[in-house]
């Protein structure tokens, strides 16, 4: 029989009106049954969900979103919901009215659907996200009897964006950088508390980020900087190294991220003459006088840092007359050095963040390659440099590289590049977030 184009569409019109509806997505069906309503929806523009679906970037910033459906309107630090054009949720994060990450997502559809427990739950996910981090660096053999100190969460590598956790053997730092973290800051401590081998919390708000989330800390009554007493001074190992850490000190106390890099140094240093230039409270040159190496100075501008360098160098039964540390400008003393034609065969160069952001990147580059060039002139011909940035926007640019060449023609030196690493394994990156990766720690050979 045939079929008359009349006929076929009331067939069609039959067989869609006998299809049962299209189910709402997971994250939806859960969402419609939370009190009040349900939640929020942060709606995005047209083309802009790819960016942020199947892998794409955990940060959605304000330019990307078309509006927001809410009665009342969401708060910084509240979930929402995240869909695209047609209302349809892709994904669901915490919420900031002023920054310009205007949702931190958190888990998108397809996890919703494998893992619903945690879907629009902040406990639960805390619960999981914490202990699948302490479960990651048990694996990489975190702690152990040679280090108790270590990044337990990293921010977006950990995916918890805005919350960094450093242990310092039963001590906790807490690093807040997010209007979330600090909404759920009691629920954060009560997870962490949980984890094994921790009996302390510190609490420290990164003030100046949080500002631009929106937080206002004029009241110093809203700064709960430490839970434990102030002026916490803690004993660590790392390697095997005794270390004093001061909690009045640089970022959480310690800079974990250059664990590997340090040991790196340890493996070289035997019988070497070694000069750590910004050495804070002696890392390098630590591991370097604890492997044998003939002699070692470390300068550094930070008056208590160097106090807690000389503590160090008792802490570990060191002899004074073999590593010392000096209070000077970095650029002053390696400029006073080579009118002295002083040479060492290893030089290590860890300057602090000279670009916090892009705009300064210029300037920041100019100041990166003076430093290097003076480093170049002070490492003996076929001796070691090993020149790091901490700086992301340096990082990122890929541009290192080129300032180290600039630095060698400079400096009348030829560089090769022996090693390039990052920071330690305890700090992952999420691949689809490369902006957290910020640590260049480059091995380069000077003649």
């Amino acid at each position: 029989m045939l079929l008359t184009g009349r006929h076929r569409l009331m067939l069609r019109s039959l067989s869609l009106a006998s299809s049962p509806p299209a189910p709402n997505t997971r994250l939806q069906e859960i969402a419609s049954n939370q009190p009040g309503g349900g939640v929020a929806k942060v709606v995005l523009k047209k083309g802009k969900t790819q960016l942020f679906s199947r892998g794409g970037s955990p940060m959605v910033y304000s330019g990307a979103v078309d509006r927001i459906i809410g009665r009342p309107p969401p708060k910084s630090g509240d979930v929402v919901l995240v869909a695209d054009g047609t209302q349809k949720p892709i994904g669901w994060g915490f919420y900031n009215s002023v920054s310009m990450f205007c949702v931190r997502l958190m888990q998108l559809e397809d996890e919703a659907s494998r893992d619903p427990s945690c879907v629009l739950n902040v406990e639960k996910l805390l619960e999981t996200r914490i202990f699948a981090a302490a479960q990651l660096r048990n694996t990489l053999g975190l702690p152990s009897p040679k280090t108790n100190a270590y990044r337990l969460i990293n921010s977006e590598g950990d995916r918890l964006s805005g919350l960094i956790v450093d242990v310092y053997g039963d001590l906790a730092v807490i690093a807040s950088s997010a209007a979330w973290v600090e909404k759920y800051q009691q629920q954060i401590k009560s997870c962490i508390c949980r984890i094994n081998g921790i009996k302390r919390i510190s609490w420290r708000p990164s003030v100046e980020i949080l500002k631009e989330e929106g937080l206002d800390f004029s009241d110093s009554t809203n700064l709960d900087l430490v839970t434990s007493p102030k002026r916490v001074r803690v004993k660590v190992m790392e390697n095997g190294i005794s270390y004093m850490i001061s909690m009045d000190g640089q970022k959480t106390g310690f800079y974990a991220d250059q664990r590997e890099n340090r040991q790196f140094i340890s493996t070289i240093s035997e019988g070497c003459r070694v000069l750590d230039i910004c050495c804070y409270t002696g890392g390098f040159a630590l591991n370097a006088a604890c492997s044998g190496a003939l002699e070692v100075i470390g300068v550094d501008t930070s008056s208590p840092a160097l106090e807690i360098a000389k503590e160090n160098i008792a802490l570990n039964g060191l002899d004074s007359r073999r590593i010392s540390f000096l209070r000077q400008d970095a650029t002053e003393f390696m400029k006073d050095a080579i009118s002295k034609h002083e040479k060492w065969d290893i030089v290590i160069l860890d300057p602090p963040k000279l670009a916090p952001r892009k705009k300064v990147l210029k300037s920041a580059s100019g100041m990166y390659r003076n430093l290097n060039s003076l480093a170049m002139q002070l490492t003996e011909k076929g001796g070691l440099l090993m020149t790091c940035s901490c700086s992301g926007a340096m990082t990122q640019s890929g541009q290192l590289l080129d300032v180290l060449l600039g630095a060698a023609s400079m400096a009348g030196k030829k560089i090769t590049i022996v090693r390039e690493a990052g920071a330690a394994c305890d700090h992952p990156i999420d691949p689809s977030y490369p902006e957290g990766e910020y640590l260049s720690n480059i091995l380069l050979r000077v003649t």
